[in-house]
């Protein structure tokens, strides 16, 4: 028998729930976020494939998808219907009789011990759609990181196998933050060390990065180069690591009196929905008119529930910005113990 690691990941999922209740849109471009209303300020929570051809996607602002896909249906943000959505999806899997490790609404991974990783992804494909009418992709791996690049080389509603034998064929010409875990500041840092492709990193003298980027993460770096991760499948309930509420402003906040009100107010509107868990940091993001983001964090010295702490951490951690020019969006996260 061999371990087998399984990503499970719902395609367009937002998008597919709200075609699902409205058969009617199917195969129209379906754009997703805020109040539905594009002329307001918001930010696209998720695309359909057919407005994702039009340059769409999760993040970019309402009013500039309604230039870039002006026929597009514009929809609400319903957190009810995806999150009852997202636990018949995984109901459906845990059917499939093994380990399920949920990573949030639209994805999670699944162990399976066999000959036939293909076979096996292919009935987590049929339970998912029996169950939901919903598609999902499947990544096949021998580990969680072999698994999660390989969904993205099997959408939409395909399966993928990614293994140690093909990972340099596959990925080794790529740039360091095609990997899942590398983001663009730690590309940056390892382009400037003229570390470039995952083959550079992979062939990096661990000792030597982690003299230059920390005694953890350079071997740590090194590691997922080569294709190395862990390929335990856990099943405890997935638990959040971090709550956050933020508010994009119809008009622009240019007082920071009142920017520093506002963050003050989600921070104590935050803390009722934390469920009593207990806060170790807290951050902050600010984004800039017209569309610059940035974030400070404050750690607590001791992790809390008191509104008071949390809410003078968002204020020490807003102190931290140091431009005061107008203001779209205020954010405030609270990052468990």
């Amino acid at each position: 028998m061999t371990r087998w690691v399984l990503h499970v990941d719902l395609d367009q999922f937002i998008a597919a729930v709200e075609v699902l209740r409205r058969p009617e849109l199917r195969g129209l471009p379906v754009v997703v976020g805020g109040d539905g209303d594009p002329t307001k300020r918001g930010v696209v929570s998720t695309a359909s494939y057919e407005a994702r051809e039009y340059g769409v996607h999760s993040g970019l602002p309402l009013r500039t998808a309604a230039r870039r896909c002006p026929d597009a249906v514009f929809l609400p943000v319903d957190k009810d219907a995806y999150e009852a959505a997202s636990a018949e999806v995984m109901a459906a899997l845990r059917s499939f009789g093994t380990v399920v490790e949920v990573l949030g609404w639209d994805e999670a991974f699944v162990g399976f011990d066999g000959q036939d990783p293909e076979d096996a992804a292919r009935d987590l494909q049929r339970r998912v759609r029996d169950a939901t009418g919903l598609d999902c992709t499947v990544g096949i791996g021998e580990n969680k990181l072999q698994a999660k690049l390989a969904t993205g080389y099997g959408k939409p509603a395909g399966v993928y196998r990614l293994t140690g034998e093909t990972w340099f064929d596959l990925l080794g010409d790529q740039r360091t933050d095609a990997l899942w875990g590398i983001g663009a500041k730690t590309a940056k840092r390892l382009a400037a060390l003229g570390i470039d492709t995952v083959t550079q990193l992979a062939t990096t003298d661990p000792d030597e990065l982690a003299a230059r980027i920390g005694p953890s993460t350079g071997p740590w770096l090194v590691r997922i180069a080569n294709g190395k991760a862990s390929s335990r499948v856990d099943g405890e309930p997935y638990v959040a690591r971090s709550h956050s509420k933020e508010v994009t402003y119809q008009r622009d906040l240019d007082d920071w009196d009142d920017v520093r009100a506002e963050v003050a107010r989600l921070a104590r509107d935050l803390v009722p929905e934390l469920a009593e868990r207990p806060t170790a940091r807290v951050v902050v993001k600010v984004r800039y008119v017209p569309f610059f983001t940035q974030t400070h964090g404050q750690p607590l010295a001791s992790p809390t529930t008191e509104t008071a702490v949390i809410e003078a951490a968002a204020l020490a951690a807003l102190d931290r910005f140091t431009s005061r020019r107008a203001v779209r969006l205020l954010g405030v996260r609270a990052e468990f113990a």
